[in-house]
């Protein structure tokens, strides 16, 4: 889906830039430009922001390994 759509950034393109390291809305500013023409799509780019970092936490707890003594 289309979050920012005076710069055409889908929430697949936001979710590619957390994997690749990206962690804040300042950052998705100056490295995609979500929320730099009108702003209206700063909430939605939040939330995307906020759910995609939740889930990559939640995995690398997930892969961590056992150990058992």
């Amino acid at each position: 889906m289309i979050v920012c759509v005076c710069n055409n950034i889908s929430d697949r393109e936001i979710r590619q830039a957390v994997d690749m390291g990206l962690s804040t809305m300042a950052e998705l500013r100056r490295d995609l430009g979500v929320a730099t023409c009108c702003g209206k799509c700063a909430p939605c780019a939040k939330e995307v922001l906020t759910e995609h970092l939740a889930v990559q936490v939640n995995e690398t707890v997930l892969k961590r390994p056992v150990f058992t003594q």
